[in-house]
């Protein structure tokens, strides 16, 4: 019988970083959830390292804490530590603005704006892993949905809303999209692309936008009366390009309008 796979989680007590864990476990590794100061992070062999650490809702409140999360530790770990492999999670907010979405795209960033100190960290730590020689993957993220998303989440508020008022007044517009990924597809490529991608930047996302319209059309089938403001604003985030993952590894099997019902069905049940 073969040794099972290691992996240290970094950030394991989030969203993405407890889902992941347990489907390792599940899947036979050998998973381990390290504090941030945790000694062993310095001593020991931590086999393949995701880095799930990151802040998302109140990065501009804590624009220390957002640096330190996405640079600093990152920087002393591919500095120090052992490991066969680190996996770095970005996102694909860092697209914003861009006129592609393909891993190699130019990005744009403004120092002067404070939404944009997010992408900037980010992206530091993408070039850090990709620049430090070591054996690294950096996977962009696309808005990730499931079962106990943070509750500052766009699609866990009006899901929170439409469970507990059966109405949800949308105050963006209806033509408003953007890119939805299950947990549970994030959580299955994960490992996959750690132990079989290559040295690189990885786009995880569906591949296709929903609008606004959409999800008020699915809740509505779920007994939500759903409104959109007047002249609400339009937000839409550009399609993101899922050519390399779906050439190397397949397509992510899971799309939100087969996913809400049950979802909402969760949140409905939630306490």
């Amino acid at each position: 019988m073969s040794q099972a796979l290691r992996a240290t989680l970094i950030g394991g007590k989030g969203f993405v970083g407890q889902h992941l864990h347990q489907a390792l476990l599940l899947g036979g590794w050998n998973s381990y959830v390290a504090e941030r100061d945790d000694p062993r992070l310095m001593t020991d062999d931590l086999g393949h390292v995701f880095y799930c650490a990151g802040l998302t809702a109140d990065f501009r409140q804590r624009p220390y804490a957002t640096v330190d999360a996405h640079v600093h530790l990152l920087s002393t770990i591919l500095q120090r530590s052992q490991f066969a492999s680190l996996t770095y999670l970005s996102s694909t907010r860092v697209y914003a603005g861009a006129l592609n979405t393909s891993e190699n795209a130019a990005l744009t960033v403004r120092a002067h704006l404070s939404g944009d100190l997010y992408n900037m960290s980010k992206l530091m730590g993408e070039s850090l892993c990709l620049h430090g020689g070591r054996n690294v993957r950096v996977v962009r993220l696309s808005n990730v949905y499931g079962q106990g998303m943070p509750e500052q989440n766009f699609l866990a508020d009006i899901l929170n809303i439409a469970a507990k008022t059966k109405k949800v007044i949308f105050r963006s517009s209806p033509d408003s999209e953007k890119d939805y990924i299950s947990i549970a597809d994030v959580v299955r490529f994960l490992p996959i692309i750690a132990t079989q991608g290559e040295i690189g930047i990885y786009n995880l996302a569906r591949g296709q936008n929903t609008t606004h319209a959409s999800l008020a059309a699915l809740l509505e089938q779920s007994g939500v009366s759903c409104e959109f403001e007047n002249l609400a604003p339009c937000i839409s985030f550009p399609s993101i390009s899922t050519i390399k993952l779906e050439s190397s590894f397949g397509q992510p099997g899971l799309d939100i309008a087969n996913e809400l019902p049950a979802l909402f069905n969760y949140y409905t049940k939630k306490p």
